[in-house]
């Protein structure tokens, strides 16, 4: 079974995304801000967590708390059996231009994507191609 990892502090959508990757057929792994997606990477990072980790991470970017979204993704790219991870950084928040490349970049976040979020199919098709270009990437960078 496939994990995915989401960090929402809006409660609806947090039910909606682990109700639809139980549908799936994948594992949601979920946090309500950046603090408690922080501990669960030191976790990871000391060895406490067992089993399969997430492919996917999709992080709201505007977070309650002091870590914010595209912090946790620098996070997951900092911690070794994350940091090829696919990230997905969502907000209802419009951004600049210059706004989405800095938090993309701080992230290394792979697509951004705006609330409402697509439905059920073209959302899973979008985290899907997410995954499979995430694939690709990672493969062609252990061929170099």
């Amino acid at each position: 079974m496939s994990a995915w990892m989401v960090v929402e502090d809006e409660p609806d959508i947090y039910d909606l995304l682990l109700a639809m990757f139980a549908m799936w057929g994948i594992e949601g792994v979920a946090f309500v801000d950046g603090e408690e997606a922080v501990a669960w990477i030191d976790d990871v990072e000391n060895g406490r967590v067992k089993g399969e980790l997430p492919e996917l991470a999709l992080l709201d970017i505007r977070l309650p708390g002091s870590i914010s979204g595209p912090e946790v993704g620098e996070r997951l790219r900092k911690t070794q059996s994350l940091a090829q991870i696919a990230i997905v950084l969502t907000t209802a928040y419009r951004l600049t231009v210059e706004e989405e490349k800095a938090v993309i970049e701080q992230a290394g976040a792979d697509r951004l994507l705006y609330k409402p979020l697509p439905g059920f199919n073209e959302l899973k098709a979008i985290l899907e191609d997410v995954i499979e270009k995430r694939r690709i990437h990672v493969a062609q960078l252990g061929s170099i």
